[in-house]
């Protein structure tokens, strides 16, 4: 029996072949594209998200470092304090009130010129040598930021680390210096515990669709962060910085890449160097986010699934309607043909026309523009998803910076949020060539208060410091709690004479309050204004604490200027 060939066929049959054939082909093409577009996206997007998150980690770290490090200098700077002596009272209180500040300060101490601690919180190592130490042969010269290493004169001095692990420190150190000569240095060793709170508070709660994880690695790519407790068997695994990584200076088309590791999974990847702040914290460390790949693309891949079965459910539906065209079937045929091209460019107003040739040709030409309509839809819907989770993560990130800033016992303003405001009014100080004054203020014998009545009386009595100031204060003054019981008051507009007026008068109003548990509290007062252009904010905290040590020094509950 000799075959049937194509053109045996009546004229319906090729007809309805073709196009059916034609139809079928289109619309797995425009599923796959369509598919494919948005796949792309989702990874883009996804690999966006996880740089975003290592790039707020490598902020708030490098903040840490800053922070810590203008600690030392601080502390170093008193020198009306070190003047006295290196093992005064004042120092020791001075040091335990920075500890108490930052809690992840685990040793503060203070070393003579010849490295022999003097003086240090809890007493830790006082009378021993410290000369050989890398953080104290570097202090002597200059700030000093020292990479992650382990405790060593410390580890059988502190009590057991609450994650279990060994104690790590970062050291932070700067010279003491009275005049042209160095008498000391200040030594911080902060506990590395710190990176791992940073970290937890920025990585996602895992999920079925997310498991991003964060690590740290130093200078050399070694591993010195990893979560869960997973450092030492990571570097004992020999995990390095993964090749091939993607910084944002390096990327092309995506944020992130596709890296295998040392757990012989791969995993999407993305490093951010760690920005620093100062020249003396930058460690050259490197924050990377991962992501497992399945769970990271799990919804560009059900994109695609979802795209293609839409395209085959259509192009059935576009064969069976092929099937029963008769005529005039060639030129809307080709219309169809050529508008499917224009929305699979993307060119704009691209559409599927309604044909009118038959009723058949009618419901094909409608059922492909359902077809692009819901893919369309799916894209747009994706994309909105996308936008409204980043705009999440810029509300969160928002509120982070907010408690960062805020201090949460008086609702007052912290030392890092101080400082921007800080910045901001010096920077129009000098633009303007108006006057702006400081006032630094200390309650009189708070250590008594808590021995005595308790922390909650203590708390009690801040709070009522913290209101005196707000409601005597004007509202362009910037009020701060730094720190303990030591507050300041940055006053625009104001010189320095009236800012001896307003702080007098807070003085007195204090001592004209009786807290119901404690009794008269009063307060001392240091005041200091800006000098010239040149003056910066470090300057100014300095002179207002060294007139604020004067009012202590004469009696206290009075107020004391700047010489």
């Amino acid at each position: 029996m000799t075959p049937l060939r194509f053109s045996d066929h009546s004229l319906r049959a090729q007809i309805a072949l073709v196009f059916g054939a034609l139809v079928v082909g289109l619309a797995v093409l425009l599923s796959l594209a369509f598919g494919e577009l948005l796949k792309r996206r989702i990874e883009r997007d996804a690999g966006t998200a996880l740089q975003v998150i290592a790039e707020n980690a490598g902020k708030l770290l490098a903040n840490g470092l800053l922070e810590r490090s203008r600690e030392a200098e601080v502390l170093a700077a008193a020198e009306v304090v070190w003047v006295k002596g290196l093992d005064t009272p004042e120092g020791h209180h001075m040091l335990a009130r920075s500890q108490a500040t930052q809690p992840h300060s685990v040793w503060i101490g203070v070393a003579d010129a010849q490295g022999v601690v003097r003086t240090a919180t809890g007493g830790l190592l006082v009378g021993q040598s410290v000369a050989q130490r890398p953080w104290f042969q570097e202090g002597l010269q200059k700030l000093h930021v020292g990479d992650v290493h382990a405790a060593k004169l410390l580890e059988k001095l502190l009590p057991p680390n609450p994650s279990g692990e060994p104690y790590r420190l970062v050291d932070f150190a700067a010279p003491i210096r009275i005049g042209p000569t160095t008498v000391g240095v200040v030594g911080i060793h902060g506990s590395w515990e710190w990176t791992r709170e940073v970290m937890v508070s920025l990585t996602p709660a895992h999920t079925e669709d997310s498991a991003v994880e964060l690590f740290v690695f130093d200078r050399e790519g070694q591993l010195i962060y990893a979560p869960g407790g997973q450092t030492q068997a990571l570097r004992e695994a020999g995990q390095h910085l993964p090749a091939g990584a993607a910084a944002p200076g390096d990327r092309a088309a995506s944020p992130a890449a596709v890296v295998p590791w040392r757990d012989g999974r791969s995993y999407l990847t993305a490093m951010v160097p760690l920005r620093a702040r100062s020249s003396a914290s930058d460690l050259g460390w490197r924050v990377v986010a991962r992501e497992p790949v399945e769970l990271a693309f799990a919804e560009a891949s059900r994109t695609v699934r979802m795209a293609l079965a839409i395209g085959l459910a259509a192009a059935l539906l576009a064969s069976v309607l092929a099937w029963l065209a008769a005529r005039r079937l060639s030129d809307d045929l080709y219309a169809l043909a050529d508008a499917a091209s224009a929305v699979e460019a993307e060119k704009a107003g691209a559409r599927i026309p309604q044909a009118h040739s038959s009723r058949e040709v009618r419901q094909l030409s409608s059922a492909l523009g359902r077809m692009t309509h819901r893919l369309l839809a799916s894209r747009e819907a994706m994309e909105e998803k996308v936008r409204v989770r980043t705009l999440e993560l810029e509300a969160a990130n928002r509120a982070l910076d907010l408690q960062a800033r805020t201090d949460a016992l008086t609702g007052l303003l912290n030392r890092r949020g101080f400082e921007t405001q800080m910045a901001f009014a010096l920077a129009l100080a000098r633009r303007s060539g108006r006057p702006l004054s400081l006032i630094t203020i200390d309650v009189d014998h708070f250590k008594r208060v808590n021995d005595t009545y308790g922390h909650e009386a203590g708390d009690e009595v801040l709070r009522r410091l913290a209101r005196t100031l707000e409601v005597r204060l004007r509202n362009s003054d910037v009020v701060a709690r730094l720190g303990g019981e030591e507050f300041v008051a940055l006053l625009p507009d104001t010189d320095l004479a009236g800012a001896q007026a307003i702080a007098q008068s807070l003085v007195a109003a204090m001592a004209a309050q009786q807290d119901p548990v404690v009794g008269l509290i009063t307060v001392s007062a240091g005041v200091a204004s800006m000098r010239s252009l040149q003056d910066n904010g470090t300057d100014l905290l300095r002179r207002g604490d060294a007139a604020l040590y004067e009012a202590k020094g004469q009696g206290r509950n009075r107020v004391c200027v700047e010489v």
